[in-house]
Parts: structure tokens; C-alpha cells; sequence
């Protein structure tokens, strides 16, 4: 999942960062309100870890444009500040969660992992579409019982399908979301389309047929199956 790291001390930031990375979140950063705002307005995040106080602006403002350009992101506020007044400012303008520093790195993951199932997968860790199966946050896919063997990447993609069936989502979102924002300097898209060959055929192979159309000048669409994508506490739940 893509993740927006927002936060001007540079230790924490670089911190926050390899540990997430390490957990297997793909990170982008911003140490400013000006490079906040512009990322939010460019480009689309699972979850904004943002600090209040920033260089240039105030972190409020920058969720306040969040929830005004209607962003999909969880928000979890990272500050200095413990007033109330301040949590409550940040909860009422939409915040998912809060979390005054000092915070050890292990409760940020705690917290980031709940607020995504929350906002992302109606408070459970599984997607469930027909046979497949999948928990992002344990990089698990399977179809019925069988383990399908994906790569980081794959897994990546077929989680952003899965939250979003039915939505036309283009080649630049996709790749966005799994390799980050570098991705505006690439001069081809090869590399995408190789993925999502080697995620269908896993899938087939598996006895699972995705039906992901190809919109030709557009991008790419999963199709809604009869009984839609479900949220679920287990795999195999009814």
C-alpha cells in the first residue's frame, strides 16, 4: 500500500520511513507544507502519516485539502502536541486516528494497520472476490484454500484492483501506487504491463480468472463479480 510520510524533522522522517518500507508499505515523503500540499494534489495515497506543525503551513490545512478533494486516504495525525483542542480539531476535520510523540515506530504500525482496515476494508483484514482471497497487510493471496505466490508488486496491484472494482483506473495510477511518484519520469510503461500479465496468469494458473478489461486509451477496469468484493475476518467466512 502507498503510503505519504509528512513530517520536517528529518530523523523521524527517515525513521518512519525504513520502518514502514521495511513492513512493506511503498513511502513517499514530505518535509514541508508547500511539498505536502502538492503531492496530496497530485498524486493518490492509502494512508497520510502527518505531522501538525510544518515548515511553510499547518498540517490541519493540508488534511482539510484531503477531505476537500474528497481523497480516499487514512489519516493518522503524528505531533508534538497532546492539547485537546488540537486532537479534536484534527478528529473533527476527519482525522482516522492520533498520536502524540515520543511513539515507539511498533505502535505507528499498529495504528497505521488499523485505521487502513477501517477505511479500506470495512474494519476486517481480508478481501474476498469469488474464490480469491486476499490480506494486504500479512501479503497473503489465496484462491480457495491454495496459496497463490505473488511478488510484492503483484500483490500491490491486485489489492488496488480489489478496492477499487469497477473504477477505470489508468496506467499512471497503477504504477504510482506500486513503484511511487518517480514514476512521472519513466518514458515507457512496459514494466506494468509485464506485471499484470504475470498476476493474471498466477491467478489462472491458480484456478482463479480475474476479469480485469482493458479499456483501450483509458486504462484498466475489474469487473464486479455477482456477489461483489466482500470485507471478511477470515478467508473462508461465509
Amino acid at each position: 500500500m502507498k503510503l505519504l510520510v509528512v513530517e520536517d524533522e528529518a530523523l523521524l522522517r527517515a525513521a518512519l520511513t525504513e520502518h514502514l518500507t521495511q513492513e512493506g508499505y511503498r513511502c513517499e515523503q514530505a518535509a514541508t507544507f508547500a511539498a505536502a500540499h502538492e503531492k496530496i494534489k497530485l498524486y493518490e495515497y492509502d494512508a497520510v502519516l502527518l505531522d501538525l506543525t510544518l515548515p511553510g503551513g499547518a498540517g490541519l490545512d493540508v488534511l482539510r485539502a484531503l477531505k476537500t478533494d474528497r481523497a480516499r486516504a487514512a489519516v493518522l495525525i503524528l505531533t508534538a502536541r497532546d492539547a485537546l483542542a488540537d486532537k479534536l480539531a484534527g478528529l473533527e476535520l476527519g482525522a482516522d486516528d492520533y498520536l502524540t510523540k515520543p511513539f515507539h515506530l511498533a505502535e505507528v504500525s499498529a495504528r497505521l494497520r488499523a485505521v487502513l482496515r477501517r477505511r479500506h476494508f470495512g474494519g476486517h483484514p481480508w478481501l474476498r472476490y469469488g474464490a480469491l482471497a486476499v490480506d494486504p497487510a500479512n501479503a497473503l493471496a489465496l484462491v480457495g484454500s491454495q496459496p497463490v505466490a505473488l511478488t510484492r508488486k503483484e500483490l500491490e496491484l491486485l489489492t488496488y484492483f480489489l478496492t477499487n472494482v469497477g473504477r477505470v483506473l489508468t496506467k499512471e495510477s497503477l504504477a504510482e501506487h506500486a513503484w511511487g511518484d518517480a514514476i512521472d519520469t519513466v518514458d515507457s510503461f512496459d514494466f506494468l504491463y509485464t506485471h499484470l500479465k504475470n498476476l493474471r496468469r498466477k491467478l489462472r494458473a491458480a484456478g482463479c480468472e480475474l476479469p480485469i478489461r482493458t479499456l483501450y486509451g483509458l486504462g484498466y477496469q475489474l469487473q464486479a463479480p455477482p456477489d461483489a468484493t466482500t470485507f471478511a475476518s477470515s478467508p473462508f467466512s461465509p
